[in-house]
């Protein structure tokens, strides 16, 4: 059994290593797994668990595009209903307390499809 979890975590890091890492980092964005802690050019974000996964989330999969179904899989799970305006309240305090001053916003709203980490945020920030 040990060797099959070895074998399927080497798998994992060479597939998408991302989903292993316990430092996630994006732009000045930072979310340590293993302290559960998130900070923003250092200052640190107190986060709610729902705007904490739903950042993991974003930062596993930056650039791309996902829409209020497809988060409301991921974060909250399958075998749950919640009306899918609940992710938009979700990402505005996720937004609130990511951009206190005029920092730029490294979520972007994409009209009639969803929301995605900006992948232009990286970049001007990098």
């Amino acid at each position: 059994m040990p060797e099959l979890l070895a074998r399927v975590k080497g798998l994992l890091r060479r597939a998408s290593p991302e989903r292993l890492a316990t430092v996630l980092t994006y732009g000045d964005i930072e979310l340590d797994r293993e302290k559960r802690r998130v900070a923003r050019s250092g200052r640190p974000i107190d986060l709610g668990p729902t705007e904490y996964r739903l950042l993991e989330f974003f930062l596993e999969h930056p650039g791309r595009v996902f829409s209020r179904e497809q988060l409301l899989d991921s974060v909250w799970g399958r075998d749950i209903y919640i009306d899918e305006r609940t992710v938009d309240v979700h990402i505005g305090r996720l937004r609130k307390l990511l951009n206190p001053g005029r920092e730029q916003d490294p979520i972007r709203t994409v009209r009639g499809a969803g929301y995605a980490l900006d992948d232009r945020f990286a970049k001007v920030e990098q």
